[in-house]
């Protein structure tokens, strides 16, 4: 009765469309769960987030759950995990992804869940990384240890989004550090993040994650820009 109190004065709403939420709906709406561009990547191997980092990176496995568009539905669950606080969009998003990945077989051999970090500044501004919630749901239903130390970003810079092609991708190759011992030496590590745009970011971290010895590098993020 409480919680039907609390809904009256403050309804729930998609976090998608912005959209009253129906009783069974939690977080994302029946109509924005249809409309979502799904990628369907996990079907193709040689998919479109593969191919950004051939002859790049090597990677065994790349792959988003969505297509991001400028205004559209993945847009603003984003924006509204990154910038609002809605952290359990991520875990939705996790939660959903989990089932398809669960069906690829090169990631049954995945050890470790690493996030690409926030720098220390951003996350105390912030309060919060937006993959975490993300990765999280993901080690819940993979069985897979999330680890959030590994992986280090030694610099401070301005959000991504903001930047120029040429402004996300100048010197971005110094920003990831890692911090590892022997035990960290010949894993299959499933880098994850929010959005891949250029790629420069994700290249950057798995360059860094390569430094250690005998590792094997998967991405898998939450949408793919698609122009």
């Amino acid at each position: 009765m409480f919680e039907s109190i609390i809904n009256l004065f403050f309804p729930k709403v998609c976090s998608g469309c912005s959209s009253f939420l129906l009783t069974n709906e939690n977080v994302i709406c029946t109509v924005c769960r249809h409309n979502i561009p799904l990628t369907n990547h996990h079907l193709n191997p040689e998919n479109d987030a593969f191919k950004k980092f051939y002859g790049r990176i090597p990677v065994l496995h790349t792959s988003a759950l969505f297509y991001f568009h400028k205004k559209g539905i993945v847009q603003e669950l984003i924006h509204n995990l990154k910038y609002k606080g809605h952290e359990k969009i991520g875990t939705i998003l996790g939660e959903w992804y989990a089932e398809d990945l669960k069906t690829i077989e090169l990631l049954q051999s995945v050890d470790e869940i690493i996030p690409v970090p926030l720098h220390r500044k951003k996350l105390k501004e912030r309060g919060y990384n937006q993959v975490t919630a993300f990765g999280k749901a993901l080690s819940s239903s993979l069985n897979v240890v999330y680890n959030d130390s590994l992986l280090i970003r030694n610099v401070y810079s301005k959000t991504q989004s903001k930047k120029t092609l040429l402004g996300r991708t100048e010197g971005i190759e110094t920003i990831f550090d890692v911090s590892f011992t022997e035990k960290n030496h010949n894993k299959h590590f499933l880098l994850i993040d929010d959005v891949i745009t250029t790629g420069a970011t994700l290249e950057a971290c798995s360059r860094a994650l390569l430094k250690i010895p005998g590792v094997k590098i998967s991405i898998v993020c939450m949408a793919m820009a698609q122009s």
